[in-house]
């Protein structure tokens, strides 16, 4: 059976030759006649891979040895709750900035161990832009948080901007698909699910003195600073995950970052001017610099053609263009992993689908 054309928002897409070699490892990794999924999490084996994975991780974002690379469990969710736990004391404030459900969802878990200021938001908008980012942020701030790419809605900030204050930002959904100056921030973290890696682990990159800022007590296992003593092994961790996490950044260093910007631009550019060009549907971000070149949002005209457009993809093996609940409509996500070749299938498809409504 051929490989469907896969679209989807997370877990998205991982390129062939990654899932070949996560494959290969499952019966046999590195020929050590173990598998991938029964090494040891305390072993020499695993030890390189975390080291790898770290080099590569700081080689391209550009990083020097100040910033500590961490492997955790938990997803995004649990990162919403590990910052504030970490760096935001009860009488302390944060500013965050609104753009989406996932930044609001951070800011609804900070408010649970220390008080938070929207310091910007694109709710009143339904969240189709981005908001201005805030001119003066004030210095007594513990840190500011934002989302750099917002999956539901399809808008993105395409650099990171300067902060007065400590500056932690969700990557989840764009790390590595542009050239950025990661410099700019005290922590990202990304759920790797999408550009990095297979679903189950999260990468926590964090300067090595914003370490030193825990503001209180903390179990061991939800402390930052506890867990890179650890270095990420504090407990068994997710060992395949990581793994294969470590095949896709060096499936991203084989690639480039400038060359992976360049077919990500294609890519948007390719399926937005078709959507534009589409009497049946109508993109969800109206302003140009403020759409996300990962997640591409729209909608049908008619909401009466919806589901007549999905079956109508999924008869021609395309998966995953179904909007989030939330908003319906359509989501196409062209994480790095996503070709050209299939993002013109998908716009061929929109044309075709055009034409039968047509006759």
């Amino acid at each position: 059976m051929s490989r469907k054309l896969n679209f989807n928002a997370g877990p998205g897409a991982l390129p062939d030759e990654v899932l070949q070699q996560a494959a290969n490892a499952v019966i046999d990794y590195n020929n050590s006649g173990l598998s991938i999924l029964e090494i040891s999490h305390r072993g020499n084996a695993f030890a390189a891979i975390i080291e790898e994975s770290k080099q590569l991780v700081r080689e391209l974002c550009e990083l020097g040895d100040d910033y500590e690379v961490l492997w955790l469990h938990g997803g995004g969710r649990l990162q919403f709750c590990m910052v504030p736990m970490n760096f935001l004391g009860d009488d302390d404030i944060a500013g965050y900035i609104d753009t989406d459900h996932w930044s609001h969802a951070a800011i609804e878990y900070a408010q649970y161990y220390g008080n938070v200021q929207v310091l910007a938001s694109s709710k009143e908008n339904n969240y189709n832009r981005l908001p201005l980012w805030p001119e003066k942020i004030a210095v007594d701030l513990s840190y500011v948080h934002f989302t750099s790419n917002n999956t539901i809605y399809g808008t993105q900030w395409h650099s990171v901007p300067e902060c007065n204050v400590p500056l932690v930002a969700d990557m989840s959904s764009d790390i590595f698909c542009s050239r950025r100056d990661y410099k700019h921030c005290d922590m990202f973290y990304a759920a790797a699910q999408k550009n990095a890696g297979a679903a189950g682990v999260t990468l926590v990159v964090i300067r090595k003195d914003m370490l030193e800022r825990g503001r209180r007590k903390l179990p061991s296992m939800l402390d930052y600073k506890a867990q890179a003593k650890e270095n990420s092994v504090l407990n068994t961790s997710p060992v395949f995950a990581i793994y294969t996490s470590l095949l896709m950044l060096r499936w991203t260093k084989n690639r480039g970052i400038d060359a992976i910007e360049k077919e990500n631009k294609l890519k948007a550019d390719l399926l937005y001017k078709e959507v534009e060009r589409n009497s049946l549907f109508n993109l969800y971000v109206e302003k140009k610099e403020d759409r996300s070149l990962m997640n591409v949002c729209f909608t049908a005209i008619d909401p009466g053609t919806e589901k007549s457009f999905l079956k109508f993809c999924d008869d021609r093996n395309i998966t995953g263009v179904k909007g989030h609940r939330s908003i319906g409509g359509f989501r196409v996500s062209l994480y790095n992993a996503v070709t050209v070749r299939a993002t013109k299938a998908l716009a061929e498809a929109m044309k075709e689908f055009e034409q039968s409504k047509d006759n």
